[in-house]
């Protein structure tokens, strides 16, 4: 498919504007003019999941390519498949274009943090890893930097109604005599009694964030959380210029069975509070999802990757609140010098306090 860039030139001087996280604003890489963007606050609301999946297209998954025409310099290029922000790789120039998957993000929350800012951050993280090689320490010289990322995530919002089966435990005691230290004593002891249980419980979600993004891992996704979906603006592209940008590929039906599962926990916690007693059994719970409704969103990260022993490490930051993931490498030459040095110090000290 060919697609036409999307920029936006600077009314002084022509130079491209990009977002910048630290103004909140528009601003040109060459001459520093500002710009406002005029939308600020979020009017999307959610959209019904259940009439949105009988409209998707049922049509199997095709791959894409994007052939992307730059109009700053002519030259032609290629996005990934779920790629639709990033750069011209002849003249940098910020490059975005329409999405097209059957649902396009409605919102996002803005970058917040620079990239200054967030490369300050990771290099107080990575310092602080003990046992790090240090290549890993090193890594973030001037010519690493970490690329800024428009995530695409789904927003469930739902109404549960769960009918369960268990049992209450009611804790008694009662005395016993048992044999402590050659005497015979009266003992209490804690005994359970079980009564049938069954019920109804309500519980509502609201905002139930779903990475949608197979870039990274996603046990990143998750971590990196939480988001702050009250401060949620409407999508406009101009948020995404001079950062990469994807569209999901991780579909809404798939992202709310995710969902449910991060659900289960809270209306088990639940369940065993409607219960009540001192123990509680849960053995059935059959939970109904009623007013289902969905946001397809953006989060702003930072992403960094790091190759150690032929593994590649990737890390994320939250450009909201800074938060930090990701796997650390270990060098075993540290930690075998540290060994050393604590069988030394150990060796010495009872060397000198030996009688």
């Amino acid at each position: 498919m060919k697609f036409s860039a999307i920029n936006f030139p600077c009314s002084g001087c022509g130079a491209s504007l990009v977002y910048s996280p630290e103004l909140g604003k528009m601003t040109c890489l060459f001459c520093a003019s500002e710009a406002e963007i005029a939308t600020s606050t979020l009017r999307t609301t959610a959209d019904d999941y259940l009439a949105t999946l009988a409209s998707l297209t049922k049509n199997p998954e095709e791959t894409v390519t994007k052939e992307v025409s730059c109009k700053k310099c002519g030259g032609s290029f290629s996005f990934s498949e779920k790629l639709f922000a990033s750069h011209c790789t002849y003249c940098d120039t910020p490059a975005v274009i329409e999405c097209i998957q059957d649902i396009t993000p409605k919102a996002l929350l803005p970058f917040a943090i620079s990239q200054k800012k967030a490369q300050e951050k990771f290099k107080i993280w990575v310092g602080s890893r003990w046992f790090a090689p240090n290549a890993f320490k090193a890594y973030l010289d001037e010519s690493k930097k970490l690329v800024g990322y428009y995530f695409p995530y789904w927003t469930y919002d739902t109404q549960t109604v769960s009918r369960y089966n268990g049992y209450r435990g009611d804790a008694y005691y009662i005395t016993v005599y048992k044999r402590v230290g050659g005497e015979d004593k009266e003992v209490e002891e804690r005994r359970i009694e079980w009564t049938p249980a069954n019920g109804v419980v309500d519980v509502s979600f609201e905002d139930l964030t779903i990475g949608a993004s197979y870039t990274i891992e996603r046990s990143r996704l998750d971590d990196i959380e939480p988001w702050s979906t009250q401060e949620l603006v409407d999508f406009d592209p101009q948020y995404i210029s001079g950062f990469e940008a994807e569209e999901y590929a991780l579909g809404l039906q798939e992202g709310f069975d995710i969902a449910k599962r991060k659900m289960e926990s809270t209306i088990q916690y639940k369940v065993k509070a409607d219960i009540g007693g001192d123990e509680q059994r849960v053995d059935y719970i059959d939970t109904q999802y009623l007013d289902i409704g969905y946001k397809a969103v953006l989060f702003p990260v930072w992403v960094a990757s790091f190759v150690w022993n032929d593994k590649t490490y990737n890390y994320a930051i939250n450009a909201r609140t800074g938060k930090i993931v990701g796997e650390r490498p270990y060098s075993y030459v540290k930690i075998a010098f540290a060994i050393l040095g604590a069988v030394v110090v150990a060796g010495g000290i009872w060397y000198f306090t030996r009688p």
